[in-house]
């Protein structure tokens, strides 16, 4: 039981069911928005339903809605996701500096402690 409470209480797995969460709820609010959008389209179109278009009854309405709710979609993700998360990790993240300094400076830095030892009358 205790791997088992480990592994529940393990952050990953509660930040995991809060992201699928949040994400039912938001592909509810995406779908209604490309459901009006589609309708708004259909009709400007003259159709107010892309899934009826079917030429030589093929359904190719059906194809072009779930296209269309595609790119919306991943527009939606884009730019109200992707984009002002790498905009605020930008903003807010440290530079880290690299972890190995380069093979010249360590080698300065060896011969700059080999002299400063060979000045130093106490060694």
């Amino acid at each position: 039981m205790k791997g088992f409470k480990d592994f529940v209480m393990r952050g990953n797995l509660v930040e995991l069911a809060v992201a699928f969460i949040i994400a039912t709820a938001f592909a509810a609010v995406v779908k209604t928005f490309t459901d009006l959008l589609l309708g708004i389209i259909g009709k400007a179109g003259g159709k107010p339903d892309f899934n009826a278009y079917k030429p030589a009854g093929l359904p190719v309405g059906t194809f072009l809605t779930a296209l269309v709710s595609f790119l919306i979609l991943a527009a939606i993700v884009y730019f109200f996701v992707v984009k002002p998360y790498e905009a605020a990790k930008a903003r807010f993240s440290r530079t880290e500096v690299d972890a190995a300094p380069d093979e010249q400076i360590v080698l300065l830095r060896e011969i700059r402690d080999a002299l400063g030892r060979a000045a130093d009358p106490r060694a």
